[in-house]
């Protein structure tokens, strides 16, 4: 990791018109992950990505109060993949996903795309791998307990203080997301799964 480890984090959409940073204890605290899901691998799609198949979508998991949007939260927008589905956030000026959130703030959760961070090195290695394909056609996780033991954590943190009203995604107030979310239906959704 590079010598600015205690410094905040920034990150931007591929244009530039939004940015924001992770806080210093949001990087330290959270979990490099990668997601073999077929519901990742949609959203990059649907955002117009490069396709990550057959490998995975790089994220890191971390509290939503890590992540603060100081320019152009204006351009924030929302995106469900179904009516139940995670919210999946990104700038609407140039579609870049941002970060996929749950339904709820009372639920403390946020996995940024990693693609938005430019300085990659702070985030260290992945440590876990998630839905990752065997031959058998089933999938498998590895090294779970890290992932669950630091969601875990970070959820009981975030409760316990109260800080999981802090959120650039859901009103503190009505815990209703900040904008209306498209919510593809099921003739949409087809499009971007196999």
């Amino acid at each position: 990791m590079s010598g600015t480890r205690g410094a905040p984090l920034p990150f931007s959409c591929t244009c530039g018109k939004l940015q924001g940073q992770i806080t210093a204890s949001g990087v330290s605290s959270g979990t490099h992950v990668v997601c073999y899901c077929r519901d990742c691998r949609a959203g990059q799609l649907y955002f117009g990505q490069p396709d990550p198949a057959p490998g995975p979508v790089n994220i890191f998991h971390l509290s939503p109060e890590a992540i603060h949007i100081s320019k152009g939260a204006e351009y924030l927008a929302a995106m469900r993949l179904s009516p139940k589905g995670m919210y999946r956030w990104y700038a609407k000026c140039c579609r870049a996903p941002i970060a996929t959130t749950s339904t709820t703030p009372k639920i403390p959760f946020a996995a940024i795309d990693i693609n938005r961070i430019a300085d990659k090195d702070r985030l260290g290695p992945v440590s876990t791998r998630g839905f990752v394909p065997q031959p058998d056609g089933r999938q498998k996780h590895e090294k779970l307990m890290s992932a669950a033991t630091g969601l875990l954590g970070r959820v009981i943190k975030s409760r316990v203080s109260g800080s999981w009203r802090k959120t650039p995604f859901f009103d503190p107030e009505t815990g209703e997301p900040v904008v209306t979310p498209t919510v593809l239906d099921r003739a949409e959704r087809a499009t971007y799964y196999d």
